[in-house]
């Protein structure tokens, strides 16, 4: 599903060149539940970014489901994260004037479908979170933790391949980042890709496969059977 060979990214600001991935080498199989893990400073965010081709890279390739990640220009690669990625996110990234249903229902705008079926889709959405009866309510009127449902929602209402969530459970308390995780590790049962960037040990335990970072470079690769899988 995801092939990464030699991976390298640089940022330049001023006259100072930072190079955050330092040749990343990674394979990630359809189906796996994955969790990326690092200091601040490690990578990690970039090496998100670039899955979610948000990003470019420098050198390497690439590789999603077959295909050449490179040398998209914007048309071309939001037809990619359409098709292919959900995004969850730390801060939710709800629209706060749209309610729960019209915010699930987004993605589907974008790709034309009409009111009345992307609605009724949401609301199908919405359900599966256990968010039904708060389909009509604002962002400002849900708790932490219904509002990354939302978003977790509206993330699976393209049907991707793949979800991808940068520090999901970052602004939750305990209890309600075990249900975030709960819904997650229920969307990887049903068979769907999932990588997770956190900085949190119990939910990287919640994972079945954990890439540490450090400086750049991946230190580790470990199952959440304490079994390690490789070094580098």
């Amino acid at each position: 599903m995801i092939e990464l060979k030699n991976i390298h990214k640089s940022y330049v600001t001023g006259n100072t060149e930072l190079h955050v991935l330092k040749g990343i080498d990674l394979e990630i199989k359809s189906g796996e539940f994955v969790s990326i893990m690092g200091s601040s400073g490690s990578g990690k965010s970039t090496l998100l970014n670039i899955l979610g081709i948000l990003d470019n890279y420098d050198h390497g390739e690439y590789i999603l489901d077959g295909k050449l990640m490179a040398n998209l220009n914007e048309t071309k690669a939001a037809y990619y994260r359409n098709q292919m990625l959900g995004f969850v996110f730390q801060s939710f990234n709800l629209i706060s004037f749209k309610n729960a249903m019209e915010n699930v229902a987004l993605p589907l705008y974008y790709q034309k479908v009409n009111r009345k079926k992307r609605n009724l889709m949401a609301m199908e959405y919405l359900d599966k979170v256990g968010l039904r009866e708060w389909a009509h309510h604002l962002p400002s009127e849900m708790s932490g933790g219904q509002k990354q449902r939302v978003a977790i929602a509206r993330s699976l209402i393209t049907n991707p391949k793949i979800i991808l969530a940068d520090e999901p459970t970052g602004a939750l308390d305990s209890v309600t980042s075990s249900e975030v995780m709960t819904i997650f590790e229920d969307i990887n049962r049903q068979g769907m890709t999932v990588i997770i960037v956190t900085h949190e040990h119990d939910i990287a335990e919640r994972t079945k496969k954990i890439v540490r970072l450090h400086d750049g470079n991946i230190k580790e690769i470990v199952s959440t059977r304490q079994h390690k899988l490789n070094y580098v």
